[in-house]
């Protein structure tokens, strides 16, 4: 009852009263900002991984200078594998595309048709057409989104594959120039794909390259991906000498690592915000005990112990602390709603292009909250509020009732 009424503006207590307001929207605004920046960074992860592991697998076997020979019997050797999920042989090279006098770099990748139509990051990304209309000797691909723009190509049209490594002549190498009908236009989210690659059966991939029936890798799936590396560790020593096993995070290091290292960075720099709104708790109990003096020397005359004005201003300082926390929630959850309206907003407001997708790889801003660390904050933000009240409450409970009312 007495926490509550201290809470509440008394007559001539209206600073009091605003500090402590601006203590509990500093509380809101770090909780929130901690919670909308952890979930777009694990949501960044997360998309990452999924987009970039679901086209290039946990891990790949790969030969010696792009060639793989003797596909065959490592292919049965990962199946049988214990902990290996899949294992389907693959092409992919660098080249040149060219169409009505564009030219785009290219990454083709060749895949085996049932691969490639059940591939669940190229299955549900597909802005026209169809990928069951890729079919070997057909002489069609499906092109990403990016490149399809750079180019100007349309559903149905032709598009020039340039190999340069093409036949020799007496007057040299002739490239390889082979056309393509676009059966197919995917935007897989990750912009770096998405302008680059072309995929196509694997067979036609093989004609392409001239490598008769010789792919370049194998890609391999697992049971868990973070186990990756001893789950095919028996593997690796039965194809070492032919080919080398590069796997997600081998590939894919120095992005991944850049992202941890920024997630733990922008937290410990977020979370001196929360620092900050507590210090406000700290200057508004203490400005609160001042003004109570009087009232607290009255208590003390009445009977109240020390504990009990303890328990007082730790409550006051803790609800404020409460109330921050569950309003940062509620703000944080709800930019993390409406996070593309936002920055969309923002863009339409200020003309600028705040999210491109050639520096951000990814085509949105994505998000994944994580109940764990939302929790973590949430429970610092009450812990910092609790150790703010320590200093106020104690100095309050010590009040000498004798020297305050002594001229009273």
């Amino acid at each position: 009852m007495i926490a509550k009424r201290y809470l509440l503006p008394g007559k001539g207590e209206g600073f009091i009263f605003l500090v402590a307001g601006i203590s509990l929207v500093a509380v809101m605004l770090g909780v929130a900002a901690l919670i909308i920046v952890m979930s777009v960074m694990n949501g960044f992860r997360a998309e990452l991984f999924d987009k970039i592991v679901g086209l290039n697998g946990h891990a790949v076997v790969q030969g010696y200078g792009g060639r793989l020979p003797d596909w065959q019997s490592i292919l049965k050797q990962a199946k049988d594998t214990p902990g290996v999920t899949s294992a389907t042989p693959m092409i992919e090279q660098p080249l040149l595309s060219t169409f009505q006098g564009r030219v785009e770099a290219v990454l083709v990748r060749g895949m085996a048709v049932p691969d490639i139509r059940g591939n669940a990051t190229l299955k549900g990304k597909v802005l026209a057409g169809s990928l069951n209309n890729l079919t070997a000797g057909s002489d069609k691909v499906g092109i990403g989104s990016r490149l399809a723009e750079n180019l100007g190509i349309q559903l149905g049209d032709s598009i020039t594959i340039i190999n340069p490594a093409g036949r020799s002549t007496p007057f040299g190498t002739v490239p390889r120039q082979v056309s393509y009908q676009v059966a197919a236009i995917f935007e897989v989210g990750v912009y770096d794909y998405d302008k680059a690659f072309v995929v196509m059966p694997i067979e036609d991939a093989q004609t392409l390259l001239l490598l008769g029936d010789v792919v370049g890798m194998i890609e391999i799936e697992t049971v868990n991906p973070d186990k990756v590396g001893a789950i095919l560790e028996p593997l690796a020593a039965k194809v070492a000498g032919r080919a080398v096993i590069n796997d997600w995070r081998q590939m894919n290091a120095s992005l991944f690592e850049a992202l941890a290292v920024e997630r733990v960075a922008m937290f410990v720099v977020l979370s001196i915000i929360v620092l900050v709104a507590v210090f406000n708790i700290l200057s508004s109990l203490i400005m609160l005990v001042r003004a109570k003096t009087r009232d607290i020397a009255i208590l003390r005359t009445m009977g109240a112990s020390r504990g009990g004005l303890v328990k007082i201003f730790m409550t006051v300082g803790v609800t404020i602390g409460a109330l921050g926390m569950a309003a940062g929630m509620v703000l944080g959850f709800t930019f993390l709603f409406f996070r593309q309206a936002v920055v969309n907003a923002i863009q339409f407001v200020t003309g600028q292009n705040l999210w491109d997708p050639s520096i951000r790889f990814l085509t949105e801003l994505p998000s994944k909250p994580d109940p764990v660390e939302i929790t973590i904050i949430c429970l610092m933000a009450l812990i910092f509020s609790f150790l703010a009240t320590l200093y106020p409450a104690f100095k309050a409970a010590n009040t000498d009732p004798v020297q305050v009312l002594r001229y009273e």
